[in-house]
């Protein structure tokens, strides 16, 4: 069997370092403006109907999400998008655990209420898919 080896000078290297710093920070950005939507959507319109208000924040994600996709990544493979989600989703976590432990209150205007599971469902399934939707390779 035979391994082919390359070698990457410095600058390549730095590059591609680079790159990888840039895209993550991108993807935190993405998440906080999709995240803020679908709080102000959840404080405007959950008491209104829960349902309303969960279908208003799935566009807000999937917004977000194109842009990212679009923006950021449009050469993307499908397991980067999902992988994006993924990441989307423990940050959204990350942040009702803060939110809840700093107010001493529960906090669920990210992910859903665990009272309703079938909307916290589809809000979790929606951060985790939504830059999946945008992959235009499916390598």
């Amino acid at each position: 069997m035979t391994t082919m080896t390359r070698s990457l000078s410095p600058h390549a290297v730095m590059r591609r370092k680079h790159r990888t710093l840039t895209r993550a920070a991108l993807v935190a950005v993405f998440w906080v403006v999709a995240a803020l939507l679908v709080a102000i959507a959840h404080q405007e319109m959950h008491s209104v109907s829960p349902v309303v208000a969960v279908a208003i924040e799935v566009i807000g994600i999937v917004a977000a999400a194109g842009a990212y996709v679009r923006i950021t990544a449009p050469d993307s493979s499908l397991d980067h998008a999902l992988f994006v989600g993924t990441v989307w989703v423990l940050l959204g976590i990350a942040t009702e655990i803060a939110m809840t432990a700093s107010s001493g209150r529960q906090w669920f205007a990210l992910l859903g209420s665990p009272s309703n599971g079938g909307l916290r469902c589809v809000l979790l399934i929606a951060w985790v898919i939504a830059p999946a939707l945008f992959v235009r390779s499916r390598n």
